[in-house]
């Protein structure tokens, strides 16, 4: 019997063992992921659309404390107050566009220009603005003014400053706050509902021309309002750069009258305004 024969010697090197691969590093994934996420953020709020909560009762009766809101941000164009913080990344006003009276808009606030506030757009650059009596007059003409329903708003942790000639109580016994409303129409056909609550120093006023590039700025409660009216030294801003315009008011996505506890999540349900919610401009 013949022997089988044996395995002939190979002269190939063994193969090389395979490197392991590189552990990956969660933490730099996290990091990579926040940054990415930031970058979006910023481009959205940006150049998009940003959230705008209310917190004042300059704008009632359109808005009240405690509601939030969606602006727009390119129907006016882009500036360095478009961006978070005011990085004076852009120069000037690019894509400038110009509000049309009646619009409420989101601003940086002169003469700061550090603050967020919200009005209604009355006067363009070139028109003239005055209040004669309680009444808005644009260009030397009466803005027509109708009374509507009184504004009826519950007293809440939200709303708590009624005065008390306009302090009632509702068919169960809570406390509401009652007050004049009006309807004003701009020449452009906008309407909107304002509330007077009767005759203050600055419901007659001389005469404001709006200087180029510029807007005059009201809030619709008339009397509880620092605005274009009012100068830097009494608090107000006067005329407001369009430069500083941030964007459109186009929505509430949110609204709470104020008494949630956020250690008790049914309370955030409870203290919701749902009528309010969706509500367009």
């Amino acid at each position: 019997m013949e022997n089988a024969p044996s395995a002939e010697p190979t002269d190939q090197p063994a193969r090389a063992a395979a490197k392991p691969a590189p552990p990956k590093s969660e933490w730099r994934d996290l990091a990579t992921f926040l940054v990415k996420l930031a970058l979006i953020v910023f481009v959205v709020r940006s150049f998009i659309f940003s959230p705008f909560s209310i917190p004042s009762e300059s704008m009632l009766p359109r808005l009240l404390i405690g509601d939030y809101l969606f602006i727009t941000k390119w129907n006016y164009g882009y500036s360095k107050h478009s961006l978070p913080w005011s990085l004076p990344l852009i120069p000037g006003r690019i894509l400038p566009g110009t509000p049309a009276r009646g619009d409420v808009v989101v601003f940086k606030a002169p003469p700061g220009n550090d603050t967020d506030w919200i009005k209604r757009v009355i006067g363009l650059p070139g028109d003239t603005v005055q209040m004669q009596n309680g009444q808005l007059v644009l260009n030397g003409k009466p803005v027509p003014k109708q009374a509507v329903a009184n504004f009826v708003l519950p007293i809440t942790p939200n709303f708590q400053r009624c005065q008390p000639q306009f302090e009632q109580v509702d068919a169960k016994g809570n406390p509401i706050c009652s007050i004049p409303r009006f309807r004003e129409t701009l020449p452009n056909g906008k309407q909107y509902d304002v509330l007077d609550q009767g005759m203050l120093p600055k419901d007659n006023t001389g005469v404001y021309t709006v200087p180029a590039g510029h807007a005059f700025m009201m809030g619709d409660n008339r009397d509880n309002s620092m605005d274009s009216r009012f100068s830097h030294e009494e608090g107000g801003i006067e005329f407001v750069p369009l430069e500083n315009v941030e964007g459109k008011a186009i929505v509430n996505f949110w609204s709470t009258d104020g008494s949630a506890n956020w250690l008790l999540p049914w309370t955030w349900f409870t203290a919701a305004r749902w009528s309010r919610i969706g509500e367009g401009f």
